[in-house]
Protein backbone atom coordinates (compact mmCIF):
# COMPACT_ATOMS: atom_id res chain seq x y z
CA UNK A 1 0.00 0.00 0.00
CA UNK A 2 3.21 2.42 1.13
CA UNK A 3 4.34 1.72 -2.59
CA UNK A 4 1.25 2.53 -4.50
CA UNK A 5 0.16 5.58 -2.77
CA UNK A 6 3.95 7.07 -3.04
CA UNK A 7 2.55 10.34 -3.72
CA UNK A 8 1.85 10.21 0.47
CA UNK A 9 5.83 10.61 1.29
CA UNK A 10 7.33 12.10 -1.70
CA UNK A 11 8.82 15.05 -1.96
CA UNK A 12 8.38 17.45 -5.30
CA UNK A 13 9.70 19.63 -7.31
CA UNK A 14 8.46 22.26 -9.24
CA UNK A 15 10.63 23.73 -11.85
CA UNK A 16 10.43 25.59 -15.77
CA UNK A 17 12.56 23.55 -18.41
CA UNK A 18 12.81 27.11 -20.29
CA UNK A 19 14.23 27.81 -16.87
CA UNK A 20 16.48 25.26 -15.68
CA UNK A 21 19.94 24.63 -17.61
CA UNK A 22 20.72 25.43 -21.33
CA UNK A 23 22.76 22.85 -23.20
CA UNK A 24 22.66 23.67 -26.80
CA UNK A 25 23.38 27.83 -26.27
CA UNK A 26 20.54 29.17 -27.67
CA UNK A 27 19.48 30.88 -24.37
CA UNK A 28 16.93 28.93 -23.43
CA UNK A 29 16.88 25.85 -20.70
CA UNK A 30 15.84 22.64 -22.97
CA UNK A 31 15.34 18.57 -21.66
CA UNK A 32 19.29 17.56 -22.46
CA UNK A 33 19.89 20.34 -20.25
CA UNK A 34 17.27 19.14 -17.64
CA UNK A 35 19.00 15.20 -17.94
CA UNK A 36 22.30 16.56 -16.80
CA UNK A 37 20.48 18.03 -14.30
CA UNK A 38 19.38 15.12 -12.30
CA UNK A 39 22.20 13.96 -10.79
CA UNK A 40 21.92 17.08 -9.02
CA UNK A 41 18.45 16.87 -8.52
CA UNK A 42 18.72 13.02 -6.96
CA UNK A 43 21.57 14.30 -4.38
CA UNK A 44 19.24 16.81 -3.02
CA UNK A 45 17.14 13.91 -2.12
CA UNK A 46 13.58 14.66 -4.07
CA UNK A 47 11.44 12.10 -5.36
CA UNK A 48 9.12 13.83 -8.03
CA UNK A 49 9.35 16.55 -10.60
CA UNK A 50 6.72 18.98 -11.73
CA UNK A 51 7.47 20.24 -14.86
CA UNK A 52 5.34 23.32 -16.00
CA UNK A 53 4.06 23.16 -19.50
CA UNK A 54 6.81 22.01 -22.47
CA UNK A 55 4.34 21.07 -25.75
CA UNK A 56 4.22 23.32 -28.28
CA UNK A 57 2.93 26.62 -27.92
CA UNK A 58 3.00 30.21 -28.61
CA UNK A 59 4.01 30.76 -25.46
CA UNK A 60 1.81 34.01 -24.74
CA UNK A 61 1.16 32.46 -21.20
CA UNK A 62 4.25 31.09 -20.55
CA UNK A 63 3.01 27.74 -22.37
CA UNK A 64 -0.33 27.72 -20.72
CA UNK A 65 -1.82 28.49 -24.36
CA UNK A 66 -0.82 25.01 -25.62
CA UNK A 67 -0.92 24.85 -30.03
CA UNK A 68 -0.19 21.18 -30.04
CA UNK A 69 -0.42 18.93 -26.86
CA UNK A 70 1.32 15.91 -28.60
CA UNK A 71 4.71 18.08 -29.70
CA UNK A 72 7.10 19.42 -27.67
CA UNK A 73 7.75 22.76 -28.20
CA UNK A 74 11.09 23.13 -30.30
CA UNK A 75 12.84 25.20 -28.08
CA UNK A 76 13.13 22.86 -25.49
CA UNK A 77 14.27 20.10 -27.71
CA UNK A 78 12.19 16.96 -29.57
CA UNK A 79 9.72 14.22 -28.28
CA UNK A 80 12.84 11.97 -28.36
CA UNK A 81 14.82 13.76 -26.07
CA UNK A 82 11.80 14.62 -23.56
CA UNK A 83 11.58 10.33 -23.71
CA UNK A 84 15.37 10.38 -22.72
CA UNK A 85 14.84 12.34 -19.78
CA UNK A 86 11.72 10.79 -18.21
CA UNK A 87 14.05 7.56 -18.56
CA UNK A 88 16.74 8.80 -17.18
CA UNK A 89 14.90 10.24 -13.93
CA UNK A 90 12.98 7.12 -13.56
CA UNK A 91 16.21 5.74 -13.25
CA UNK A 92 17.43 7.48 -10.59
CA UNK A 93 14.03 6.60 -8.94
CA UNK A 94 12.51 9.84 -9.73
CA UNK A 95 9.46 10.29 -10.83
CA UNK A 96 7.52 12.62 -13.33
CA UNK A 97 4.39 15.24 -13.60
CA UNK A 98 3.91 17.04 -15.74
CA UNK A 99 1.18 19.96 -15.91
CA UNK A 100 -1.97 19.29 -17.90
CA UNK A 101 -3.82 22.20 -19.69
CA UNK A 102 -7.02 21.50 -20.69
CA UNK A 103 -9.14 23.62 -19.36
CA UNK A 104 -8.41 26.08 -22.98
CA UNK A 105 -6.19 25.85 -25.49
CA UNK A 106 -4.09 28.64 -27.64
CA UNK A 107 -6.54 30.33 -30.26
CA UNK A 108 -3.73 29.20 -32.50
CA UNK A 109 -4.62 25.28 -32.19
CA UNK A 110 -5.85 23.53 -34.79
CA UNK A 111 -9.46 22.70 -33.46
CA UNK A 112 -10.08 26.52 -32.97
CA UNK A 113 -9.22 27.39 -36.28
CA UNK A 114 -11.23 24.86 -37.85
CA UNK A 115 -14.04 26.09 -35.26
CA UNK A 116 -14.03 29.73 -36.13
CA UNK A 117 -13.70 28.80 -39.97
CA UNK A 118 -16.17 26.24 -39.77
CA UNK A 119 -19.64 26.24 -38.16
CA UNK A 120 -20.58 22.60 -39.06
CA UNK A 121 -17.03 21.31 -38.16
CA UNK A 122 -17.20 18.83 -34.99
CA UNK A 123 -14.27 21.28 -33.81
CA UNK A 124 -17.10 24.06 -33.07
CA UNK A 125 -18.44 22.59 -30.22
CA UNK A 126 -15.14 21.71 -28.79
CA UNK A 127 -15.62 25.67 -27.68
CA UNK A 128 -18.01 27.62 -25.97
CA UNK A 129 -19.88 30.28 -28.37
CA UNK A 130 -22.41 32.59 -27.96
CA UNK A 131 -24.14 34.81 -30.98
CA UNK A 132 -24.39 37.79 -28.54
CA UNK A 133 -22.62 38.60 -25.88
CA UNK A 134 -23.45 37.66 -22.16
CA UNK A 135 -24.60 40.48 -19.83
CA UNK A 136 -21.84 38.66 -17.36
CA UNK A 137 -19.11 39.18 -19.31
CA UNK A 138 -17.24 40.96 -17.23
CA UNK A 139 -17.37 38.83 -14.40
CA UNK A 140 -15.33 36.54 -13.04
CA UNK A 141 -12.10 37.63 -14.77
CA UNK A 142 -8.95 35.98 -13.93
CA UNK A 143 -6.39 38.62 -13.87
CA UNK A 144 -8.12 42.31 -13.13
CA UNK A 145 -6.21 45.07 -14.47
CA UNK A 146 -5.10 43.22 -17.29
CA UNK A 147 -8.17 41.19 -18.64
CA UNK A 148 -11.54 42.92 -19.15
CA UNK A 149 -13.80 40.57 -19.93
CA UNK A 150 -14.54 37.11 -20.69
CA UNK A 151 -16.12 36.73 -23.83
CA UNK A 152 -14.89 37.75 -26.77
CA UNK A 153 -15.68 37.96 -30.38
CA UNK A 154 -14.12 36.61 -33.28
CA UNK A 155 -14.54 38.07 -36.57
CA UNK A 156 -13.90 34.87 -38.78
CA UNK A 157 -16.81 33.13 -36.69
CA UNK A 158 -19.20 35.85 -36.21
CA UNK A 159 -19.89 35.03 -32.47
CA UNK A 160 -18.13 35.53 -29.08
CA UNK A 161 -16.32 32.60 -27.16
CA UNK A 162 -15.66 32.11 -24.15
CA UNK A 163 -12.11 32.17 -22.40
CA UNK A 164 -11.89 31.91 -18.42
CA UNK A 165 -8.34 33.62 -18.89
CA UNK A 166 -6.91 35.76 -21.46
CA UNK A 167 -8.80 36.23 -24.63
CA UNK A 168 -5.85 34.26 -26.32
CA UNK A 169 -7.00 31.46 -24.48
CA UNK A 170 -10.29 30.26 -25.70
CA UNK A 171 -11.82 27.37 -22.87
CA UNK A 172 -12.81 24.13 -24.10
CA UNK A 173 -16.45 22.83 -23.77
CA UNK A 174 -16.32 20.08 -21.33
CA UNK A 175 -19.51 18.89 -21.68
CA UNK A 176 -18.54 17.62 -25.20
CA UNK A 177 -17.83 13.89 -24.94
CA UNK A 178 -15.43 14.52 -27.58
CA UNK A 179 -13.35 16.86 -25.53
CA UNK A 180 -13.40 14.78 -22.60
CA UNK A 181 -11.93 11.58 -25.31
CA UNK A 182 -9.33 14.03 -26.72
CA UNK A 183 -8.42 14.90 -22.82
CA UNK A 184 -8.03 10.74 -22.28
CA UNK A 185 -6.30 10.48 -25.33
CA UNK A 186 -3.27 13.39 -24.02
CA UNK A 187 -3.13 11.77 -20.45
CA UNK A 188 -2.53 8.22 -22.48
CA UNK A 189 -0.23 9.11 -24.60
CA UNK A 190 2.12 10.72 -22.00
CA UNK A 191 1.39 8.01 -19.14
CA UNK A 192 3.50 5.94 -22.26
CA UNK A 193 5.99 8.18 -21.94
CA UNK A 194 7.20 7.74 -18.53
CA UNK A 195 4.80 10.15 -16.35
CA UNK A 196 3.71 9.55 -13.30
CA UNK A 197 1.04 11.70 -12.87
CA UNK A 198 -0.58 15.28 -14.01
CA UNK A 199 -0.56 18.60 -12.15
CA UNK A 200 -4.43 19.87 -13.76
CA UNK A 201 -4.21 23.54 -14.11
CA UNK A 202 -7.45 25.22 -12.83
CA UNK A 203 -9.08 22.27 -12.12
CA UNK A 204 -12.43 24.65 -10.96
CA UNK A 205 -12.76 26.15 -14.23
CA UNK A 206 -12.38 22.78 -16.15
CA UNK A 207 -15.72 21.18 -14.51
CA UNK A 208 -17.75 24.58 -14.12
CA UNK A 209 -20.86 24.67 -16.57
CA UNK A 210 -19.91 27.31 -19.44
CA UNK A 211 -22.65 27.54 -21.12
CA UNK A 212 -23.83 31.41 -21.57
CA UNK A 213 -27.44 30.47 -21.34
CA UNK A 214 -27.68 28.90 -17.79
CA UNK A 215 -24.56 27.88 -15.90
CA UNK A 216 -24.73 24.23 -15.06
CA UNK A 217 -23.56 22.98 -11.43
CA UNK A 218 -19.73 21.93 -11.11
CA UNK A 219 -19.28 18.39 -12.93
CA UNK A 220 -17.42 16.36 -9.91
CA UNK A 221 -18.20 12.99 -11.78
CA UNK A 222 -15.55 13.82 -14.43
CA UNK A 223 -12.91 13.55 -11.77
CA UNK A 224 -14.37 10.41 -11.07
CA UNK A 225 -13.27 9.46 -14.46
CA UNK A 226 -9.98 11.03 -14.99
CA UNK A 227 -8.89 8.93 -11.81
CA UNK A 228 -10.38 5.71 -13.44
CA UNK A 229 -8.48 6.05 -16.66
CA UNK A 230 -5.65 6.95 -14.61
CA UNK A 231 -5.50 3.64 -13.11
CA UNK A 232 -7.22 1.46 -16.29
CA UNK A 233 -3.28 2.95 -18.00
CA UNK A 234 -0.93 3.47 -15.03
CA UNK A 235 -2.03 1.83 -11.64
CA UNK A 236 0.25 4.48 -9.42
CA UNK A 237 -0.41 7.76 -11.83
CA UNK A 238 -1.90 10.44 -9.73
CA UNK A 239 -3.69 13.92 -10.53
CA UNK A 240 -2.62 16.95 -8.30
CA UNK A 241 -5.36 19.31 -8.22
CA UNK A 242 -4.74 23.23 -8.89
CA UNK A 243 -8.52 24.30 -6.99
CA UNK A 244 -8.12 27.23 -4.53
CA UNK A 245 -11.56 26.36 -3.12
CA UNK A 246 -12.60 26.50 0.77
CA UNK A 247 -12.65 23.61 2.42
CA UNK A 248 -16.15 22.88 2.67
CA UNK A 249 -15.65 21.89 -0.82
CA UNK A 250 -12.31 19.86 -0.87
CA UNK A 251 -13.99 16.71 -0.16
CA UNK A 252 -16.33 16.84 -3.58
CA UNK A 253 -12.92 16.59 -5.48
CA UNK A 254 -11.21 14.03 -3.46
CA UNK A 255 -14.91 12.24 -3.71
CA UNK A 256 -16.19 10.89 0.12
CA UNK A 257 -14.83 7.40 -0.39
CA UNK A 258 -11.15 8.67 -1.96
CA UNK A 259 -12.53 7.71 -5.51
CA UNK A 260 -11.30 11.12 -7.44
CA UNK A 261 -8.91 13.54 -6.73
CA UNK A 262 -5.45 11.41 -4.91
CA UNK A 263 -3.77 15.03 -4.68
CA UNK A 264 -4.77 18.75 -4.17
CA UNK A 265 -2.69 21.61 -3.19
CA UNK A 266 -3.62 23.51 0.35
CA UNK A 267 -4.00 26.93 -0.61
CA UNK A 268 -6.19 27.62 2.29
CA UNK A 269 -3.54 27.08 4.73
CA UNK A 270 -0.71 28.11 2.40
CA UNK A 271 -2.55 31.37 2.48
CA UNK A 272 -3.28 31.42 6.51
CA UNK A 273 0.42 29.74 7.17
CA UNK A 274 1.68 33.49 5.16
CA UNK A 275 -0.73 35.66 7.46
CA UNK A 276 0.62 33.66 10.68
CA UNK A 277 4.42 34.49 9.76
CA UNK A 278 3.31 38.50 9.04
CA UNK A 279 1.54 38.68 12.34
CA UNK A 280 3.56 36.27 14.34
CA UNK A 281 0.83 34.46 15.31
CA UNK A 282 -0.35 30.82 14.82
CA UNK A 283 -4.05 31.04 15.65
CA UNK A 284 -4.98 31.25 11.69
CA UNK A 285 -2.95 28.30 10.39
CA UNK A 286 -4.18 26.20 13.04
CA UNK A 287 -7.63 26.62 12.25
CA UNK A 288 -6.89 26.57 8.24
CA UNK A 289 -5.24 23.18 9.53
CA UNK A 290 -8.34 21.90 11.30
CA UNK A 291 -10.56 22.87 8.23
CA UNK A 292 -8.67 20.86 5.60
CA UNK A 293 -8.48 18.24 8.33
CA UNK A 294 -10.83 15.88 6.62
CA UNK A 295 -9.77 13.98 3.56
CA UNK A 296 -10.23 10.54 2.34
CA UNK A 297 -6.96 7.99 3.72
CA UNK A 298 -5.60 7.61 0.67
CA UNK A 299 -5.64 11.76 -0.69
CA UNK A 300 -3.15 14.11 -0.23
CA UNK A 301 -2.58 17.41 0.35
CA UNK A 302 0.08 19.46 -1.37
CA UNK A 303 1.60 22.00 1.13
CA UNK A 304 3.87 24.34 -0.41
CA UNK A 305 5.16 27.94 -0.01
CA UNK A 306 6.09 29.31 -3.25
CA UNK A 307 4.84 27.97 -6.52
CA UNK A 308 5.39 29.51 -10.05
CA UNK A 309 2.33 32.05 -10.07
CA UNK A 310 2.09 34.98 -7.53
CA UNK A 311 1.48 33.65 -4.06
CA UNK A 312 -2.75 34.02 -3.86
CA UNK A 313 -4.06 35.62 -0.69
CA UNK A 314 -7.48 36.24 -2.21
CA UNK A 315 -8.97 33.94 0.54
CA UNK A 316 -7.61 36.03 3.36
CA UNK A 317 -9.59 39.52 4.33
CA UNK A 318 -8.90 42.80 3.43
CA UNK A 319 -7.36 43.35 6.66
CA UNK A 320 -5.37 39.94 6.31
CA UNK A 321 -3.93 40.46 3.12
CA UNK A 322 -3.53 44.24 4.07
CA UNK A 323 -1.03 43.00 7.23
CA UNK A 324 0.78 40.11 5.08
CA UNK A 325 1.46 42.69 2.33
CA UNK A 326 2.43 45.33 4.60
CA UNK A 327 5.12 42.42 6.15
CA UNK A 328 6.08 41.12 3.13
CA UNK A 329 5.58 43.56 0.10
CA UNK A 330 4.65 46.88 0.50
CA UNK A 331 5.86 48.47 -2.58
CA UNK A 332 2.82 47.98 -4.90
CA UNK A 333 4.76 46.94 -7.80
CA UNK A 334 5.68 43.70 -5.41
CA UNK A 335 1.91 43.17 -5.53
CA UNK A 336 -0.39 41.31 -8.58
CA UNK A 337 -3.54 40.62 -9.34
CA UNK A 338 -5.09 42.93 -6.25
CA UNK A 339 -4.68 39.85 -4.45
CA UNK A 340 -1.40 38.73 -4.65
CA UNK A 341 2.57 38.65 -4.21
CA UNK A 342 4.66 38.26 -6.97
CA UNK A 343 8.43 37.90 -5.15
CA UNK A 344 10.11 35.14 -4.10
CA UNK A 345 10.27 33.97 -0.47
CA UNK A 346 13.38 35.20 -0.05
CA UNK A 347 13.72 38.48 -0.21
CA UNK A 348 9.65 38.28 0.75
CA UNK A 349 11.53 37.09 4.41
CA UNK A 350 14.01 40.19 4.03
CA UNK A 351 17.03 37.39 3.45
CA UNK A 352 16.68 36.44 7.08
CA UNK A 353 18.62 33.07 7.22
CA UNK A 354 16.74 32.13 10.61
CA UNK A 355 13.24 32.90 8.87
CA UNK A 356 13.93 31.03 5.68
CA UNK A 357 15.01 28.01 7.51
CA UNK A 358 12.24 28.06 9.94
CA UNK A 359 9.59 28.54 6.99
CA UNK A 360 10.72 25.42 4.89
CA UNK A 361 11.11 23.63 8.14
CA UNK A 362 7.59 24.23 8.75
CA UNK A 363 6.03 23.50 5.10
CA UNK A 364 7.88 20.18 5.58
CA UNK A 365 6.29 19.71 8.93
CA UNK A 366 2.73 20.06 7.79
CA UNK A 367 0.41 17.74 7.10
CA UNK A 368 0.47 16.47 3.31
CA UNK A 369 3.14 16.07 1.08
CA UNK A 370 5.98 19.16 0.71
CA UNK A 371 6.51 20.79 -2.67
CA UNK A 372 9.25 23.12 -3.76
CA UNK A 373 10.10 25.33 -6.09
CA UNK A 374 13.38 25.66 -7.73
CA UNK A 375 15.81 27.84 -6.85
CA UNK A 376 13.96 28.21 -3.44
CA UNK A 377 16.47 25.84 -1.93
CA UNK A 378 19.51 28.21 -2.45
CA UNK A 379 17.34 31.12 -1.22
CA UNK A 380 16.92 32.63 -5.26
CA UNK A 381 15.53 36.26 -5.73
CA UNK A 382 13.23 37.82 -7.92
CA UNK A 383 14.09 40.60 -10.57
CA UNK A 384 10.53 42.88 -9.76
CA UNK A 385 11.72 45.22 -12.96
CA UNK A 386 10.10 41.80 -15.32
CA UNK A 387 6.41 42.00 -15.32
CA UNK A 388 4.08 40.15 -13.54
CA UNK A 389 4.87 37.10 -13.05
CA UNK A 390 7.77 36.86 -14.44
CA UNK A 391 9.91 38.38 -11.86
CA UNK A 392 10.10 34.74 -10.01
CA UNK A 393 10.93 32.68 -13.18
CA UNK A 394 14.44 33.92 -13.66
CA UNK A 395 17.16 30.71 -14.76
CA UNK A 396 18.51 28.77 -12.27
CA UNK A 397 21.46 30.10 -10.55
CA UNK A 398 24.35 27.07 -11.17
CA UNK A 399 27.62 29.03 -10.84
CA UNK A 400 29.31 32.64 -10.22
CA UNK A 401 30.43 31.96 -14.09
CA UNK A 402 28.76 34.25 -16.74
CA UNK A 403 25.08 33.75 -16.96
CA UNK A 404 24.85 31.97 -13.81
CA UNK A 405 26.26 28.86 -15.61
CA UNK A 406 22.60 28.39 -16.82
CA UNK A 407 23.78 29.17 -20.48
CA UNK A 408 26.73 30.46 -23.22
CA UNK A 409 24.24 32.61 -24.90
CA UNK A 410 24.47 36.25 -24.76
CA UNK A 411 20.62 36.71 -24.88
CA UNK A 412 18.61 34.38 -22.66
CA UNK A 413 14.86 33.56 -22.43
CA UNK A 414 15.05 35.98 -19.26
CA UNK A 415 18.07 37.47 -17.65
CA UNK A 416 19.64 36.30 -14.74
CA UNK A 417 19.98 38.22 -11.21
CA UNK A 418 23.28 40.08 -11.24
CA UNK A 419 22.95 42.79 -8.98
CA UNK A 420 22.40 43.38 -5.36
CA UNK A 421 22.17 39.93 -2.54
CA UNK A 422 20.90 37.71 -5.04
CA UNK A 423 22.98 37.93 -7.66
CA UNK A 424 24.56 35.05 -8.91
CA UNK A 425 27.20 35.47 -7.77
CA UNK A 426 26.15 35.59 -4.33
CA UNK A 427 23.65 32.84 -4.37
CA UNK A 428 24.57 30.03 -6.42
CA UNK A 429 24.63 25.96 -6.20
CA UNK A 430 28.36 25.97 -6.67
CA UNK A 431 29.28 28.43 -3.68
CA UNK A 432 26.65 26.90 -1.88
CA UNK A 433 27.81 22.94 -2.56
CA UNK A 434 31.11 23.69 -1.18
CA UNK A 435 29.68 25.42 2.43
CA UNK A 436 28.10 22.67 4.86
CA UNK A 437 26.20 25.47 6.67
CA UNK A 438 24.51 26.55 3.50
CA UNK A 439 21.03 26.59 2.81
CA UNK A 440 21.23 24.33 -0.47
CA UNK A 441 22.96 21.45 2.15
CA UNK A 442 20.48 22.43 4.86
CA UNK A 443 17.60 21.74 2.90
CA UNK A 444 18.93 18.44 1.35
CA UNK A 445 19.32 17.37 5.01
CA UNK A 446 15.46 18.61 6.04
CA UNK A 447 14.02 16.68 3.03
CA UNK A 448 16.12 13.08 4.47
CA UNK A 449 14.63 13.94 7.53
CA UNK A 450 11.76 14.20 6.04
CA UNK A 451 11.40 11.44 4.62
CA UNK A 452 12.66 9.89 7.60
CA UNK A 453 9.55 10.89 9.16
CA UNK A 454 6.81 9.18 7.00
CA UNK A 455 4.22 10.03 9.78
CA UNK A 456 3.86 13.16 8.46
CA UNK A 457 2.62 12.25 5.06
CA UNK A 458 0.94 8.87 6.62
CA UNK A 459 -0.08 9.87 10.52
CA UNK A 460 -2.59 11.77 11.90
CA UNK A 461 -2.10 15.17 13.33
CA UNK A 462 -3.08 16.79 16.68
CA UNK A 463 -1.75 20.28 17.72
CA UNK A 464 -0.55 20.57 20.78
CA UNK A 465 -1.04 23.42 23.34
CA UNK A 466 2.18 25.50 23.51
CA UNK A 467 0.84 28.21 25.84
CA UNK A 468 2.89 30.59 23.22
CA UNK A 469 0.67 32.20 20.48
CA UNK A 470 3.42 32.52 18.11
CA UNK A 471 4.56 28.96 18.84
CA UNK A 472 3.13 25.61 16.77
CA UNK A 473 3.20 22.71 18.38
CA UNK A 474 2.30 19.36 16.05
CA UNK A 475 1.95 15.60 16.91
CA UNK A 476 1.79 13.04 14.43
CA UNK A 477 1.28 9.22 15.28
CA UNK A 478 1.21 6.08 12.71
CA UNK A 479 1.51 2.67 12.96
CA UNK A 480 2.67 3.05 16.76
CA UNK A 481 5.14 5.43 16.53
CA UNK A 482 5.03 9.59 17.28
CA UNK A 483 6.63 12.52 16.29
CA UNK A 484 6.32 15.97 17.78
CA UNK A 485 7.64 18.98 15.63
CA UNK A 486 7.01 22.69 16.98
CA UNK A 487 7.77 26.09 15.17
CA UNK A 488 8.23 29.41 16.61
CA UNK A 489 7.00 31.98 14.19
CA UNK A 490 8.59 35.28 15.99
CA UNK A 491 11.56 36.54 16.45
CA UNK A 492 11.65 36.43 20.19
CA UNK A 493 12.82 33.32 22.24
CA UNK A 494 9.78 31.57 23.91
CA UNK A 495 10.12 29.37 26.63
CA UNK A 496 7.66 26.27 26.20
CA UNK A 497 6.01 23.91 27.89
CA UNK A 498 4.19 20.83 26.05
CA UNK A 499 2.17 18.22 28.01
CA UNK A 500 1.90 14.83 26.00
CA UNK A 501 -0.87 12.49 26.82
CA UNK A 502 -0.55 8.81 25.62
CA UNK A 503 3.40 8.71 25.12
CA UNK A 504 4.93 5.66 26.97
CA UNK A 505 8.11 6.92 26.92
CA UNK A 506 8.75 10.42 28.78
CA UNK A 507 11.94 11.07 26.41
CA UNK A 508 11.85 13.04 23.42
CA UNK A 509 14.98 13.02 20.92
CA UNK A 510 15.94 15.79 18.80
CA UNK A 511 16.16 14.41 15.31
CA UNK A 512 18.01 17.73 14.30
CA UNK A 513 20.54 18.21 16.97
CA UNK A 514 21.66 16.85 20.43
CA UNK A 515 19.24 19.13 22.61
CA UNK A 516 16.93 16.21 24.14
CA UNK A 517 13.62 16.81 26.19
CA UNK A 518 12.94 14.61 29.21
CA UNK A 519 9.43 15.28 30.92
CA UNK A 520 9.13 16.10 34.41
CA UNK A 521 7.48 13.94 36.91
CA UNK A 522 4.04 15.23 35.70
CA UNK A 523 4.85 14.48 32.27
CA UNK A 524 5.82 18.03 31.07
CA UNK A 525 8.27 19.06 28.59
CA UNK A 526 10.01 22.07 29.31
CA UNK A 527 11.40 23.63 25.40
CA UNK A 528 13.58 26.92 24.71
CA UNK A 529 12.30 27.70 21.46
CA UNK A 530 14.87 30.22 19.77
CA UNK A 531 13.95 33.18 17.45
CA UNK A 532 12.58 31.59 14.06
CA UNK A 533 13.49 28.61 15.71
CA UNK A 534 12.59 24.72 15.04
CA UNK A 535 12.69 21.32 17.12
CA UNK A 536 12.02 17.96 15.26
CA UNK A 537 11.41 15.23 17.54
CA UNK A 538 10.84 11.82 18.04
CA UNK A 539 8.86 10.41 20.84
CA UNK A 540 10.48 7.67 22.99
CA UNK A 541 14.02 7.29 21.09
CA UNK A 542 15.37 6.32 18.18
CA UNK A 543 13.96 2.40 18.18
CA UNK A 544 10.99 3.09 16.70
CA UNK A 545 11.62 1.20 13.66
CA UNK A 546 11.56 -1.93 16.10
CA UNK A 547 8.56 -0.53 17.42
CA UNK A 548 6.70 0.38 14.16
CA UNK A 549 3.51 -1.94 13.86
CA UNK A 550 3.25 -3.57 9.98
CA UNK A 551 0.87 -2.05 7.60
Amino acid sequence: MIKDLWYKNAVIYSLNVESFLDSNGDGTGDFEGLSRSLDYLQGLGVTCLWLAPFQKSPRRDHGYDISDYYQVDPRFGTLGDFVDFTHEANQRGIRVMMDLVVNHTSDQHPWFQEARRDPKSKYRDYYVWSETKPEDAHKGVIFPGVQDTTWTRDSVARQYYFHRFFEFQPDLNIDNPLVRAEIRKIMGFYLELGISGFRMDAMPFVIEGKSPQARSPMNYELLRDFRQFLQWRSRDAIILAEANVEPKHSIRYFGDDGDRLQMMFNFWVNQNLFLAMATGDTKPLVRALEQTRERPANAQWGQFLRNHDELDLGRLTDKQRQAVFDAMAPDPSMQLYERGIRRRLAPMLHGDPRRLRMAYSLMFALPGTPVLRYGDELGMGDLLELPERDCARTPMQWSNEPQAGFSRAEKLVRPVIDHGPYSYEQINVADQRRDPESLLNWTARMIRIRKEVPEVGWGDFEVIDAGRPGVLALRYRWLNNSVVIVHNLTDEAAEVTLHLPGERNSKLVNLLTRDHSEADKRGTHHLIMEPYGYHWYRAGGLGYLLERTVV
